[in-house]
Protein backbone atom coordinates (compact mmCIF):
# COMPACT_ATOMS: atom_id res chain seq x y z
CA UNK A 1 0.00 0.00 0.00
CA UNK A 2 1.25 3.44 -0.96
CA UNK A 3 0.83 5.71 2.10
CA UNK A 4 1.42 9.36 2.90
CA UNK A 5 1.31 11.13 6.26
CA UNK A 6 0.49 14.82 6.28
CA UNK A 7 1.52 16.39 9.57
CA UNK A 8 0.04 19.66 10.71
CA UNK A 9 1.61 20.86 13.94
CA UNK A 10 2.10 24.62 14.44
CA UNK A 11 5.32 23.98 16.38
CA UNK A 12 6.50 20.48 15.59
CA UNK A 13 9.95 21.04 17.12
CA UNK A 14 8.33 21.50 20.54
CA UNK A 15 6.22 18.34 20.39
CA UNK A 16 7.90 15.29 21.90
CA UNK A 17 5.12 12.95 20.85
CA UNK A 18 4.59 14.15 17.27
CA UNK A 19 8.34 14.06 16.66
CA UNK A 20 8.39 10.51 18.05
CA UNK A 21 5.55 9.48 15.74
CA UNK A 22 7.30 10.90 12.70
CA UNK A 23 10.62 9.37 13.71
CA UNK A 24 8.97 5.94 13.88
CA UNK A 25 7.79 6.35 10.27
CA UNK A 26 11.24 7.25 8.91
CA UNK A 27 12.38 3.64 8.77
CA UNK A 28 9.51 2.48 6.57
CA UNK A 29 8.32 3.35 3.09
CA UNK A 30 5.81 6.06 4.05
CA UNK A 31 6.01 9.57 2.64
CA UNK A 32 5.81 12.20 5.41
CA UNK A 33 5.02 15.88 4.77
CA UNK A 34 4.84 18.83 7.17
CA UNK A 35 2.23 21.40 6.09
CA UNK A 36 3.57 24.13 8.38
CA UNK A 37 7.06 23.66 6.94
CA UNK A 38 5.83 23.56 3.32
CA UNK A 39 3.43 26.49 3.63
CA UNK A 40 4.83 29.02 6.12
CA UNK A 41 2.86 31.81 4.41
CA UNK A 42 -0.27 29.64 4.21
CA UNK A 43 -0.40 29.98 0.41
CA UNK A 44 -1.34 26.40 -0.47
CA UNK A 45 -0.47 25.12 -3.94
CA UNK A 46 -3.81 23.46 -4.63
CA UNK A 47 -2.83 21.76 -7.91
CA UNK A 48 0.35 20.32 -6.35
CA UNK A 49 -1.63 19.02 -3.36
CA UNK A 50 -4.30 17.46 -5.54
CA UNK A 51 -1.70 15.77 -7.77
CA UNK A 52 0.10 14.47 -4.68
CA UNK A 53 -3.11 13.00 -3.26
CA UNK A 54 -3.66 11.06 -6.48
CA UNK A 55 -0.39 9.18 -5.92
CA UNK A 56 -1.39 7.56 -2.60
CA UNK A 57 -3.85 4.88 -1.53
CA UNK A 58 -3.84 5.85 2.16
CA UNK A 59 -3.56 9.39 3.50
CA UNK A 60 -3.00 9.94 7.21
CA UNK A 61 -3.54 13.36 8.77
CA UNK A 62 -1.39 13.66 11.90
CA UNK A 63 -1.97 16.60 14.23
CA UNK A 64 -2.40 17.61 17.85
CA UNK A 65 -6.02 17.79 18.96
CA UNK A 66 -6.45 21.53 18.83
CA UNK A 67 -9.51 23.09 20.45
CA UNK A 68 -11.65 20.07 19.57
CA UNK A 69 -10.50 20.04 15.97
CA UNK A 70 -7.40 20.25 13.80
CA UNK A 71 -4.87 23.11 13.63
CA UNK A 72 -5.96 26.01 11.40
CA UNK A 73 -3.58 25.37 8.49
CA UNK A 74 -4.96 21.86 8.08
CA UNK A 75 -8.51 23.24 8.08
CA UNK A 76 -7.44 25.70 5.38
CA UNK A 77 -5.83 22.81 3.47
CA UNK A 78 -9.15 20.92 3.54
CA UNK A 79 -11.03 24.03 2.38
CA UNK A 80 -8.59 24.85 -0.43
CA UNK A 81 -7.65 21.39 -1.73
CA UNK A 82 -10.87 19.39 -1.48
CA UNK A 83 -12.71 21.34 -4.14
CA UNK A 84 -16.13 20.90 -5.72
CA UNK A 85 -15.82 19.03 -8.99
CA UNK A 86 -12.47 17.52 -7.99
CA UNK A 87 -13.00 15.91 -4.58
CA UNK A 88 -16.80 15.89 -4.40
CA UNK A 89 -19.88 16.82 -6.38
CA UNK A 90 -20.38 16.13 -10.09
CA UNK A 91 -17.07 14.88 -11.50
CA UNK A 92 -15.50 14.93 -8.04
CA UNK A 93 -14.37 11.33 -7.90
CA UNK A 94 -10.61 11.75 -7.54
CA UNK A 95 -10.53 10.53 -3.93
CA UNK A 96 -13.00 7.68 -4.37
CA UNK A 97 -11.99 4.61 -2.35
CA UNK A 98 -8.83 6.18 -0.94
CA UNK A 99 -8.26 5.37 2.71
CA UNK A 100 -8.12 8.23 5.19
CA UNK A 101 -6.94 8.09 8.77
CA UNK A 102 -6.70 10.69 11.50
CA UNK A 103 -3.82 10.37 13.95
CA UNK A 104 -4.11 12.82 16.79
CA UNK A 105 -2.48 13.48 20.13
CA UNK A 106 -3.96 14.99 23.24
CA UNK A 107 -2.82 15.98 26.68
CA UNK A 108 -6.05 14.62 28.13
CA UNK A 109 -6.56 11.07 29.28
CA UNK A 110 -8.65 8.53 27.44
CA UNK A 111 -11.16 8.69 30.32
CA UNK A 112 -11.62 12.42 29.76
CA UNK A 113 -12.71 11.72 26.16
CA UNK A 114 -15.78 9.63 26.79
CA UNK A 115 -19.44 10.26 27.33
CA UNK A 116 -19.65 11.86 30.75
CA UNK A 117 -15.92 12.61 30.85
CA UNK A 118 -14.36 16.05 31.17
CA UNK A 119 -14.67 16.67 27.43
CA UNK A 120 -18.21 15.19 27.20
CA UNK A 121 -17.57 13.28 23.96
CA UNK A 122 -15.30 10.61 22.52
CA UNK A 123 -12.56 11.52 20.07
CA UNK A 124 -14.52 9.70 17.36
CA UNK A 125 -17.55 11.88 18.04
CA UNK A 126 -15.44 15.04 18.03
CA UNK A 127 -13.84 14.03 14.71
CA UNK A 128 -17.19 13.68 12.92
CA UNK A 129 -16.84 16.90 10.86
CA UNK A 130 -13.49 15.73 9.44
CA UNK A 131 -14.83 12.22 8.94
CA UNK A 132 -17.81 13.57 7.03
CA UNK A 133 -15.60 15.81 4.93
CA UNK A 134 -13.54 12.81 3.82
CA UNK A 135 -16.49 10.48 3.31
CA UNK A 136 -18.21 13.22 1.27
CA UNK A 137 -15.17 12.88 -1.00
CA UNK A 138 -16.06 9.18 -1.33
CA UNK A 139 -13.07 8.08 0.75
CA UNK A 140 -12.97 5.27 3.28
CA UNK A 141 -12.56 6.70 6.77
CA UNK A 142 -10.51 4.45 9.04
CA UNK A 143 -10.66 4.44 12.85
CA UNK A 144 -8.97 7.41 14.51
CA UNK A 145 -5.59 6.74 16.12
CA UNK A 146 -5.15 8.67 19.38
CA UNK A 147 -2.16 9.17 21.63
CA UNK A 148 -3.67 10.13 24.98
CA UNK A 149 -2.00 11.82 27.97
CA UNK A 150 1.05 12.70 25.91
CA UNK A 151 2.17 15.76 27.89
CA UNK A 152 3.23 13.65 30.87
CA UNK A 153 4.25 10.51 28.94
CA UNK A 154 7.61 8.94 29.71
CA UNK A 155 10.04 8.10 26.93
CA UNK A 156 8.99 4.44 27.19
CA UNK A 157 5.32 5.42 26.91
CA UNK A 158 6.08 7.61 23.87
CA UNK A 159 7.89 4.69 22.27
CA UNK A 160 4.84 2.48 22.86
CA UNK A 161 2.50 5.12 21.37
CA UNK A 162 4.80 5.51 18.34
CA UNK A 163 4.99 1.75 17.81
CA UNK A 164 1.19 1.46 18.01
CA UNK A 165 0.92 4.33 15.52
CA UNK A 166 3.23 2.63 13.04
CA UNK A 167 1.20 -0.57 13.32
CA UNK A 168 -2.04 1.33 12.69
CA UNK A 169 -0.65 3.23 9.69
CA UNK A 170 0.61 0.00 8.11
CA UNK A 171 -2.37 -2.22 8.97
CA UNK A 172 -4.69 -3.31 6.17
CA UNK A 173 -8.10 -1.64 6.21
CA UNK A 174 -9.81 -4.96 6.93
CA UNK A 175 -7.87 -5.28 10.21
CA UNK A 176 -8.60 -1.70 11.29
CA UNK A 177 -12.35 -1.84 10.69
CA UNK A 178 -12.98 -5.46 11.73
Amino acid sequence: MNSMVITAHPDLNQSRVNKALIQKLKNVDIYVRDLYLEYPTWQIDVEKEQQTLLQYDRIVFQFPFYWYSCPPLLKKWFDDVLTFGWAYGPGGDNLRDKEFMIATTTGGSEASYRSGGDNKYTISELMRPIERTLTRCKGNFLPVFVGYSVMQATDAELEHIAESYLEAVKAPMEILIH
